[in-house]
């Protein structure tokens, strides 16, 4: 009996040792003279082996080792739960590259003196080559463009107002093919179109314009267009005409055309890992690679993000849709066209981390869900579900998104070179995300966004976000928005929503959202903008050296224990029963407050630097025990600005937190990464704007705007036109469907105004006239308006 059961115990374990997974380990090598069963000269084979393998037995772990080489895929590598557990990984991300170019074959022939030309030859026979980008001794070149590449130039690197102005059309020869890039008319993004022609009055006829969310006419000035023959005028440009397949090709000093290492851009993504919550793709690991060359994508479909200003193309060079725990780690992906990594839909446990990501065309990390999993969404800023057809149960509708999962420890800088409506790291209909320890700059618009409030859980720490908005305006280097259900395009509507249904604005943002322990700097706009709607967010430790922070109408936020260095928080629409708490808080400037009602559940502790800042809030019966002084910072020079022992802060409850944790951690990136430029500290005379003042017109209170506050909260394009502060009862401007309190007259008789001066030179004009008609804001929409004036 005794050796029975010993007999039973080796059986087992002899059955359990050939249950084991066994790992299976693929060699991919370029310098392979002949390929063997588990060593190949391409990923794409190795892929192919592994699907091969996992048929036979599906417990085989398989790790692909890429060993030192520049690896063209032939075509995208497509990776479904099959190859569940696979494990690619590169010796070193600088000695492993995969491209989505090929090599092309050029035979230079001088077409004048400057330009070379070469006929274009497909390396497959699957048919004529499109090059969307030029690579000569692995550098981009420039499309052919006007105005010419300036990387100093601003918006675009390098705008002027006549990019396709009939005069410069009329000096192509073909202008069928061109593109034309082009700032929003408020600049929250940019648009691309496709030029297809030139209609009867010689006008470019335009098409696409389909990247933004908040339409709008084209901005006049700031625009570029590229891809035309005739532009090809400076050193670094190339065209390609697709009809003949030739590429022209001014080479830059120094480039021995002869010998020259060209290649061209063909594939627009690289990895795909494709599963679905009922078969997700699980435990897949990418790490040690460099990823480069895809194609622009500007012209793919677009989709809106609910009520964002966003609309987003659902795809990247890596792509992750449908997975579980897996990771992307110690990567860097650069020169490339698209979006970088987009984590899609369903995905539990994501881990991007310790990647460099730069030099490329769109956003770098984004985790977007899928709007069927939102209840009553809306996807325009005019759209709203009426409550009695609204589903008001709390959170998601199903599990379509992105959840607990991590950005951590990614250097992003240049990223948005193409499109502007772009984010270091972007978060739309997801729920539980970590973004932790980044160092983001360099960027056209905001270096973290949030595009809604579902559903919030969201944690952002650590993080070193500065040089945002370079390209944009009227946001900051952390930007979001809060349009969910409760939220109606005219305020009186949401506020009585809102007061008779208390809880409304957390059925979406049913978690909240953590900002801790950053650093922000934004030179052109706020460190950190909660706009439209932000709601149930924790706000507190952040070192703010330049924006100040601001709350845009929105409930439940908790803004504690930050420093703001040379400027103050900014109140814009807050409602009565909002809830917002501002304590404990270092500022260095009065409140830019617009249009606040009230001032929430609680606004004290707080240190001023001087006696009238505090003065001026304390006339709203806010910050009782609040003080003012210098708050003493250790070491400002060294962005040390923890505050020293004996500072009036710490008697109000301010406490110090940490100076020197702020972005990247490996040190890799450490070595690489760029830190804030040091904020000169201002006096308290030095901060105090000067305020345009309030004027008398036909009884009515009337001002110019003069600030970016302003801008803003009325929802203009540019910081300009005439705010009607105070209607008169009795005015002869307010009959009828005429002016109203909290208008913003843009032009009188289709002159614009942007200021009163201009206004007052305006109506002038029309002094023995009744009436005159306005273009005003009202709203965030345009309308235009007849106002009587006598």
């Amino acid at each position: 009996m005794k050796n029975l059961f010993l007999i039973l115990i080796l059986l087992s374990i002899v059955i359990f040792q050939s249950c084991k997974e066994k790992t299976i380990e693929i060699t991919v090598t370029e310098t392979l003279e002949v390929e063997n069963e588990l060593s190949f000269k391409t990923i794409n084979k190795a892929i192919e082996k592994a699907y091969q393998i996992k048929a036979e037995n599906d417990n085989t772990e398989i790790v692909i080792n890429i060993l030192p080489g520049i690896y063209y895929l032939s075509s995208p590598i497509l990776i479904t739960p099959q190859l569940n557990g696979l494990k690619i990984i590169g010796v070193d991300k600088s000695l492993v590259s995969i491209k989505g170019s090929v090599p092309l074959n050029l035979n230079w022939e001088n077409y004048n003196d400057n330009i070379f030309v070469s006929e274009v030859k497909s390396p497959s026979a699957d048919g004529d080559l499109v090059v969307d980008q030029l690579i000569v001794n692995g550098k981009p070149q420039i499309l052919a463009r006007y105005p010419n590449y300036n990387e100093a130039g601003g918006f675009w690197q390098g705008y002027a107002a006549d990019a396709i102005s009939k005069e410069r059309v009329a000096g192509w020869k073909n202008p069928e093919g061109a593109i034309f890039h082009v700032m929003h008319g408020g600049k929250w993004g940019g648009f691309h179109y496709k030029i297809t022609g030139v209609d009867e009055n010689g006008e470019a006829i335009l098409e696409g314009g389909k990247q933004n969310n908040r339409p709008s006419r084209p901005h006049p000035e700031y625009r570029m267009v590229e891809s035309v023959f005739e532009e090809l005028d400076s050193p670094g440009e190339w065209y390609f005409d697709k009809e003949v397949g030739k590429i022209f090709y001014w080479p830059e000093a120094g480039i021995d055309i002869s010998n020259a290492a060209c290649e061209g851009v063909v594939l627009k993504n690289l990895i795909e890992l494709k599963g679905s919550e009922e078969s997700p793709v699980q435990d897949i690991s990418i790490e040690g690679i460099r990823f480069e060359h895809t194609k622009r994508t500007f012209f793919e479909t677009y989709e809106p993000l609910l009520r964002s200003d966003w609309t987003i193309y659902r795809g990247a060079a890596l792509f992750i849709e449908g997975a579980e725990n897996c990771s992307v780690k110690n990567c860097e992906f650069t020169n490339l066209g698209g979006n970088v990594v987009f984590v899609s839909s369903y995905n539990r446990n994501i881990q991007i981390s310790g990647n460099h990501i730069h030099e490329c065309g769109a956003s770098a990390i984004c985790f977007v869900g899928d709007a069927s999993a939102v209840r009553s969404p809306s996807f325009q800023y005019g759209q709203f579900v009426e409550l009695a057809e609204m589903d008001t149960v709390a959170g998601p509708k199903n599990n379509l998104y992105p959840k607990d999962c991590i950005a951590e420890d990614n250097l992003i800088h240049r990223i948005g070179r193409v499109e502007k409506q772009t984010a270091g790291v972007q978060i739309s209909m997801a729920m539980d995300i970590t973004v932790s320890h980044n160092s983001i700059y360099d960027v056209p618009r905001a270096g973290i966004n949030i595009g809604d409030g579902t559903w919030g859980g969201h944690i952002l720490e650590y993080n070193d976000v500065f040089n945002t908005v370079l390209e944009t305006g009227d946001h900051g280097s952390f930007n979001s928005w809060g349009r969910d259900r409760f939220w109606h395009p005219r305020r009186n509507i949401m506020d009585s929503l809102t007061m008779a249904n208390p809880q409304m604005p957390l059925w979406d943002a049913i978690h909240t959202t953590i900002i801790r322990n950053n650093r922000f700097r934004c030179d052109h706009g706020w460190d950190i903008d909660l706009d439209d709607g932000s709601t149930n967010y924790n706000i507190y430790n952040n070192l703010c050296l330049n924006g100040g922070i601001k709350l845009r109408e929105g409930f439940y936020r908790v803004v504690e224990n930050n420093i703001m260095v040379n400027n103050t928080l900014h109140p814009h629409v807050w409602f009565a029963n909002c809830a917002d708490v501002f304590v404990h808080n270092i500022v260095r400037d009065s409140y830019k407050d617009v249009n606040v009602l009230s001032w929430g559940k609680e606004m004290d502790y707080n240190l001023f630097p001087d006696e009238e800042s505090l003065m001026k809030a304390q006339v709203y019966n806010i910050d009782a025990n609040s003080s003012f002084g210098d708050p003493m910072f250790v070491n400002p020079e060294k962005l040390d600005f923890s505050v020293k022992e004996n500072s009036p802060a710490l008697k109000l409850g301010f406490k110090n937190f940490s100076m020197d944790e702020f972005g990247v951690a490996s040190p890799d990136l450490k070595k690489l990464a760029k830190t804030p430029k040091v904020p000169v500290l201002k006096s308290a005379e030095e901060l105090k704007e000067n305020q345009s003042p309030v004027v008398s017109w036909l009884r009515n209170e009337i001002k110019s705007v003069d600030s970016k506050e302003e801008q803003s909260a009325y929802g203009l394009n540019t910081a300009e036109g005439v705010i009607i502060l105070k209607m008169w009862n009795g005015s002869y401007a307010a009959q009828g469907d005429g002016l109203k309190n909290k208008d913003v007259v843009l032009a009188v008789e289709g002159e614009k105004v942007k200021n009163v001066k201009e206004f007052f030179g305006a109506l002038k004009k029309y002094n023995y006239t009744e009436t005159v008609k306005m273009l005003v804001m009202r709203n965030q929409n345009e309308q235009e308006l007849t106002v009587r004036v006598k």
